[in-house]
């Protein structure tokens, strides 16, 4: 297994690299440059060009991607073209609030999916489960910014119960966190009742019948470890990608999470800003992977011989 780790940690760094580069293209070539954007309409040709030479913008595009990568691997991300903040003062501050509203979603997502999924599956074929079915259809269909603004419709502006916008109390995250565990509760919900009447036809289920079990056991001690290995691995999925997906939330919402940085820097045409949120997610989800990959291997012995 540490052969394995070891593998995917080699991987990792061509990774980086390829997606970066690809980041760093997609930026370059999109329209407008860091002066036209900064200056406004108002700036002359002459300005805005004397802006871009400021900062570096009107180098040869393989000249830039190289500069930044070897300053990158000295721990240099580069400084905002507009304010000349380093890219990490002003990305990190805005990490605990994303890291917050993603860890409390997957959260929320497993408590109410797993024991959804479970009952769909030990009550197959009777009236709750094609209840819970139905309602999980009808919620992973839901898009993520109606529900947001259906939310703050009712709870804010109706029934005054929540704040609006901010991260000010914990009540601050009940609506965002909303928005996102529902829709991916449904997936859980899913997940866990197809896995589970998988294992439930089973012959190690056959055996446990024969030998007296009983149904408790049968659901809770030989079925649920098998059927959370894939579920395991979509909340690790799930997690990962709402560290920078969860700007529908975070917009609707007024948070100023990691998600919202992004889009600014976009939107700002801040490519050291956008490059160094790349790398830093780009890193942290393949890590992420890897952590549930290694915890699957625990838990199921066959992955773990295959790891070599």
């Amino acid at each position: 297994m540490l052969k394995f780790a070891v593998k995917r940690i080699l991987f990792i760094i061509p990774s980086i690299f390829i997606i970066t580069f690809v980041t760093f293209l997609i930026m370059s070539f999109s329209a407008g440059s860091p002066g036209s954007v900064a200056l406004g309409i108002t700036a002359t040709p002459e300005e805005i060009a004397e802006y871009n030479h400021a900062v570096g913008y009107d180098r040869p595009v393989l000249v830039r991607y190289a500069d930044y990568m070897l300053n990158a691997l000295q721990g240099d991300f580069g400084e905002s073209y507009s304010s000349g903040v380093p890219v990490v003062d002003l990305l990190m501050p805005k990490f605990p609030t994303t890291l917050k509203l993603a860890l409390f979603a997957v959260l929320f997502s497993a408590l109410i999916g797993i024991p959804i999924g479970v009952l769909a599956a030990v009550k197959k074929g009777t009236i709750a489960d094609t209840g819970t079915t139905v309602v999980s259809l009808v919620l992973a269909s839901i898009p993520g910014f109606w529900l947001g603004l259906l939310l703050l419709l009712l709870f804010s502006y109706q029934l005054g119960l929540l704040p609006p916008f901010g991260i000010g109390t914990w009540k601050h995250y009940v609506m965002p966190v909303a928005t996102l565990a529902i829709p991916s509760s449904a997936y859980v919900a899913r997940m866990v009742r197809m896995t589970m009447l998988e294992a439930l036809s089973s012959d190690y289920v056959r055996t446990a019948r024969a030998k007296g079990a009983g149904p408790g056991r049968i659901v809770f001690v030989h079925v649920l470890r098998n059927a959370m290995l894939p579920v395991i691995t979509q909340l690790g999925m799930s997690f990962a990608g709402l560290l920078g997906g969860a700007v529908i939330a975070e917009q609707i919402f007024g948070m100023p999470g990691f998600g919202t940085a992004i889009l600014e820097a976009i939107n700002k045409k801040e490519t050291m800003i956008v490059l160094g949120a790349t790398i830093f997610l780009s890193l942290l989800y393949m890590l992420i992977m890897l952590a549930m990959d290694l915890i699957n291997a625990l838990l199921n012995p066959k992955i773990r011989d295959n790891m070599g």
